[in-house]
């Protein structure tokens, strides 16, 4: 069985407008079914957690939920809503700290160094930074590594 690797971008927010939410969402739901890359937490400690704490809903609940039910993206914003707290103001902020977080220089050149893009300094956002490590991730072991067999 291949293991995915989660390519929504943390700024893709769903109906309710929370960034990063969908996100969550894939990278919980394909570890409920033993499908997230081995590098990848099904709810880390970072954007995943401040997601959490932003609507206010407990990670162990959430990840139940998720393990329990198999959520489709619509029923777990649905889910959310009912268990938890959506405030504009929170969410505002939630939002604004996603876009605006910065890695340290050392994780900056090693994404941009595994992604083969020369550091000049124009990429300094994490959502950026995460997308590029997510694609160049993937492509290497989707894409560039052939199938086993030699298909």
């Amino acid at each position: 069985m291949s293991k995915i690797v989660p390519t929504i971008s943390s700024a893709t927010a769903g109906p309710l407008g929370v960034q990063h939410l969908p996100r969550l969402w894939q990278k919980a739901s394909l570890a409920a079914v033993g499908k997230l890359h081995d590098e990848y937490p099904a709810a880390g400690a970072g954007y995943d957690q401040m997601v959490l704490d932003a609507v206010k809903v407990d990670r162990d609940s959430f990840l139940n939920f998720i393990n329990s039910q198999k959520p489709s993206y619509v029923q777990c914003e649905e889910w959310i809503a009912a268990n938890g707290t959506i405030d504009a103001a929170a969410i505002e902020a939630l939002n604004k700290a996603v876009d605006g977080y910065i890695h340290d220089d050392a994780t900056r050149a090693s994404i941009l160094a595994e992604a083969g893009r020369a550091d000049d300094g124009t990429i300094k956002d994490a959502v950026n930074l995460n997308n590029l490590d997510d694609w160049a991730l993937f492509h290497k072991g989707e894409i560039a590594t052939p199938p086993a067999g030699g298909g």
